[in-house]
């Protein structure tokens, strides 16, 4: 077994079918696959953002994002930006838009090319499309995750681990931000209840970082992701006891904005 810490995509493979989805995915009726149990102590990137949904009323598509530039030539870049993008196919998900979807879709895509993976991932990106267009928001969801493996195994085939690890840190730090930016946005709900599986999702992040190669971590740009690693974790490890104040969540949101913009734009 390679030296990669996969809890995070081991989590993305169990993902929990929460009987919370979103009022699109309700209105379209489809047919509910049999849920797949998990512990509760594991949750997932759509666990984390279900159990925002089900606390506040987020407005999910307020924080939908304009396409990113063409890839960079930084391959760990690359996958950091393109796990930013799958963090936001689990946005769209919630927001239940399946123009967004397929908009975000054409994005993962080109950043998959990027990385050699895109021919192998492009069947799967299709009926992902497919699913969206007929509203099939559950099936979707068990696709999402099932691409997110996919990508993951064809970089560790390719001997490319940095950049699966790189890909399931871009997923959490996008999840951070969309958390922040509701707390702000949202200030009579409970901020308890908002970050209750917040420090599961830390703890893997962080295992993944610790196993990034030593040459990529002393990269600027990665010192920069360590940094922020490091503060979301001091806010953010005992949040489900310790809840953020509406001023951390706002400066955490300020600094998570901060470096989805240099990832693009350095």
């Amino acid at each position: 077994m390679s030296a990669i810490s996969f809890r995070l995509s081991r989590l993305l493979g169990l993902v929990v079918l929460s009987s919370c989805l979103s009022s699109a995915a309700a209105e379209a009726g489809t047919t509910e696959p049999k849920a797949v149990v998990v512990a509760a102590s594991d949750p997932s990137p759509a666990d984390f953002l279900d159990s925002i949904a089900q606390k506040t009323k987020a407005r999910w598509r307020l924080l939908f994002r304009p396409p990113p530039p063409t890839p960079p030539t930084d391959r760990g870049r690359t996958a950091l930006i393109l796990g930013t993008l799958m963090g936001d196919s689990f946005l769209v998900l919630q927001a239940g838009d399946a123009q967004q979807f397929r908009n975000n879709n054409q994005d993962v895509l080109t950043y998959c090319r990027t990385l050699g993976l895109g021919e192998k991932l492009l069947p799967r990106l299709m009926t992902q499309g497919n699913l969206a267009e007929k509203n099939a928001w559950k099936d979707l969801r068990q696709e999402i995750v099932d691409g997110h493996q996919q990508a993951l195994q064809l970089l560790r085939d390719q001997m490319d681990e940095d950049l699966a690890l790189l890909i399931n840190i871009g997923v959490g730090l996008r999840l951070f931000e969309i958390a922040t930016a509701i707390i702000v946005a949202a200030p009579e709900a409970d901020v308890g209840l908002l970050c209750g599986t917040s420090p599961a999702l830390l703890r893997d992040m962080r295992d993944d970082w610790s196993h990034i190669s030593a040459p990529k971590r002393d990269e600027a740009l990665m010192l920069r992701v360590s940094a922020l690693i490091h503060e979301i974790g001091q806010l953010w490890q005992d949040a489900d006891k310790t809840p953020l104040t509406q001023a951390q969540a706002a400066e955490t949101n300020d600094k998570l904005k901060g470096l989805m913009q240099e990832m693009i734009t350095k």
